[in-house]
């Protein structure tokens, strides 16, 4: 005589919906390969708040450092491109080209070719006998042979140690924002030199707010972007490319699978030496004389003091400030992502955090594929990018379809 537990019964008596595939997250890269793997013909689910990184996590007024012909998602017609929408729209081809174009942009591609996601937020993920139990968190059950994990940069946030010292209340991550009304008539130290540093530093001061720069070496400015002014002779030397122009570049869009064709020391160095943190041009004008900025200098003391931290830096400089932000980029580690179930991030193959992906972008447990961030150490700094997403939505798609094909 068998005894089933309340639980089991429970479980038994969910209704479980059986799909083709499953996509984890509704971004640029979710929602290119759902428009690859939906042209198939394949039953598709995509899990996720369309955009909800780009609307809830970045500022408002930010301005895209990527040039606007760079930053297409991917459907299998290239119909919803980005050129047609600012054309249907009466919008400028600017660059920068403002974070709400987009957005807004990223909504009707959206709209247009992958009408069907499901807002629900994933809650687990477990493979038994050779299929994958995704339990959202609405209470439904959803069962598949093959999972995309499309999730971006959300589980990575990259917070220094030396900060742990602080109260949440005194120390955040930049990715937390997306204005900054809060710190309104306050004292921010900003930590990093990046884009995303200066970028969020301009941004806060225009909203009202005293910042304060730290950078551990020279802010890196990017020169002036001279796209539509480059003779043929510096095309020739330097071609367009989405990332920056450069030969280097060109390759890796011209030929976005060659990368992964390297060892992985070179893959390694080649990241470790290329596209270090910079910030646009742009933004300086708009820092300089307004932000404090500390360059070439470090954090060596955090005390928190009346509702604040004193801050000692390491040419022994002192700062009282309301609240520190962490513009300090983000650091890919599968372990921290919870929705993975136990037993199979144990099983799950990886490299200090990293999964270990085969040319399909698929890792060592058949059928599960991770794109975007997490896949830059085998793939290249090309998926770093939106740009990235019109390679890897159609080779990802085709190793889904042929898979679906032999397990009938």
């Amino acid at each position: 005589m068998s005894i089933i537990s309340n639980a089991q019964k429970e479980q038994q008596e969910k209704a479980v919906t059986q799909y083709d595939v499953v996509i984890v997250g509704a971004g640029p890269y979710g929602l290119s390969i759902a428009a690859h793997l939906l042209d198939k013909g394949l039953n598709v689910a995509i899990f996720g708040k369309p955009l909800e990184l780009w609307r809830e996590h970045m500022p408002r007024g930010m301005n895209l450092r990527s040039h606007w012909w760079a930053t297409n998602l991917s459907d299998p017609k290239q119909h919803y491109t980005f050129k047609r929408f600012l054309k249907l729209k009466g919008y400028s081809q600017e660059h920068p080209t403002p974070i709400e174009h987009f957005i807004e942009y990223a909504t009707w591609f959206q709209q247009n070719v992958v009408p069907n996601v499901d807002e629900t937020y994933v809650a687990s993920i477990e493979r038994n006998n050779g299929l994958y139990t995704v339990n959202l968190e609405d209470g439904r059950v959803v069962r598949t042979p093959s999972v995309v994990m499309a999730i971006g940069v959300y589980y990575f946030a990259n917070k220094p140690t030396e900060y742990d010292v602080l109260p949440p209340e005194l120390v955040s991550h930049s990715f937390e924002y997306a204005n900054f009304e809060r710190f309104k008539g306050k004292h921010i130290l900003i930590v990093g030199a990046g884009q995303s540093g200066v970028e969020n530093a301009a941004l806060a001061y225009e909203e009202g707010v005293e910042v304060s720069l730290l950078a551990r070496r020279p802010i890196l400015w990017l020169a002036p972007d001279r796209t539509d002014e480059r003779t043929l002779k510096q095309k020739i030397q330097a071609p367009n490319a989405g990332i920056a122009p450069g030969w280097a570049n060109w390759a890796l869009e011209a030929f976005p699978y060659l990368f992964y064709r390297l060892s992985q020391p070179a893959k390694d160095k080649y990241l470790r030496t290329h596209y270090n943190a910079a910030a646009s041009d742009w933004l300086f004008d708009r820092t300089k004389d307004k932000v404090h900025i500390y360059e070439q200098r470090t954090v060596t003391q955090l005390e928190p003091k009346d509702g604040g931290c004193d801050v000692t830096l390491s040419d022994g400089e002192n700062l009282h400030v309301d609240h520190i932000m962490l513009a300090t980029g983000y650091v890919v580690n599968v372990k921290k992502m919870t929705m993975l179930a136990p037993a199979l991030l144990e099983q799950l193959r990886a490299d200090n955090g990293i999964p270990q992906l085969n040319p399909w972008f698929e890792t060592n447990m058949p059928g599960l594929y991770f794109v975007g961030l997490s896949s830059i150490r085998g793939f290249g700094p090309l998926y770093r990018f939106v740009v990235g997403a019109k390679a890897a939505a159609p080779r990802v798609a085709s190793a889904i379809a042929r898979r679906a094909e032999r397990l009938k």
